[in-house]
């Protein structure tokens, strides 16, 4: 792999964190505290780990400037995920509210989760339903002048596993409203071609999740796996509406053992490849 002198806009994801689960006692201050000291200059977080801050935007927004960050991007799901026709009002009214707290921070996207299956019926009505609430929830994000993208994941019961399952429901999106958050991690683990993918729907890239897995599919800490970190970066790069932020996430053993250090760790690789975040010393 070959770095880039290039600087990036290199965030971390706060799922490090929510993955576990009671384990998990702090709050969002020590969040921003820890992803700062990891060396990122970007926070995605999500509306489990948005703690206090839910109704408070700009406080949130002063918490940030604090700890010399930005905020790349605010991850959400829903119960019904996403996938149930009886859901899609409360499942856009969720969208909605944080669509309005992402006000305060222009530019940066809402990222919707993964479509899932949490009950028995067709998979292809699924689709359909995933389909009209992403292209919804984008047109109520354009309206508000906020991106809103999809976040597929490769974990129990996901609509959106395979190369078969993004052609399906990337086909019923709307191209100039939805956006798409590649993650690295998932899209190998469900055995796509991830360059392949990747450049098949770049026009759709607003902004990058990078983790990566084993030959077996297993999460291992950045650059211990299967993932072409640079090729990922150099294709993303270029993509039309990329917005400049690479966002790392980790759920390894590793992680789960100390978020903090293995966050830190997977930054410290990246600077190793010759990636430096915005901000750093030349």
């Amino acid at each position: 792999m070959t770095g880039n002198n290039e600087a990036l806009k290199i965030g971390c994801q706060t799922f490090t964190w929510e993955m576990l689960g009671e384990r998990w006692t702090g709050g969002p201050d020590d969040l921003l505290r820890s992803i700062a000291a990891g060396g990122y200059r970007g926070i995605e977080i999500t509306d489990t780990m948005i703690g206090r801050y839910a109704a408070r935007p700009d406080e949130f927004g002063a918490a940030l400037e604090e700890h010399g960050l930005e905020l790349a991007a605010f991850a959400c799901a829903t119960h019904s995920g996403f996938t149930q026709r009886e859901a899609i009002d409360e499942d856009l009214d969720t969208t909605a509210r944080w669509i309005e707290f992402m006000g305060r921070f222009p530019g940066a996207p809402v990222s919707l989760g993964s479509a899932t299956l949490v009950s028995d019926g067709p998979r292809e009505a699924a689709f359909e339903v995933a389909a009209e609430i992403y292209n919804r929830a984008a047109a109520l994000g354009m309206a508000a002048g906020v991106p809103v993208a999809i976040h597929p994941s490769s974990h129990h019961r996901t609509l959106l596993f395979d190369r078969d399952d993004y052609d399906r429901l990337f086909a019923l999106l709307d191209p100039d409203t939805v956006g798409w958050v590649p993650d690295t991690g998932h899209m190998l683990r469900g055995g796509l071609d991830l360059l392949d993918t990747l450049q098949r729907y770049r026009s759709l890239i607003r902004y990058v999740h990078l983790k990566d897995v084993d030959e077996r599919g297993d999460w291992v800490m950045l650059g211990a796996g299967t993932c072409d970190v640079s090729a990922v970066i150099e294709l993303a790069a270029g993509a039309p509406r990329f917005n400049g932020w690479i966002v790392v996430e980790e759920e390894s053993g590793m992680a789960a053992a100390d978020p903090a250090d293995a966050v830190r760790k997977n930054r410290e690789t990246l600077s190793r490849m010759g990636y430096r975040a915005t901000g750093d010393p030349e």
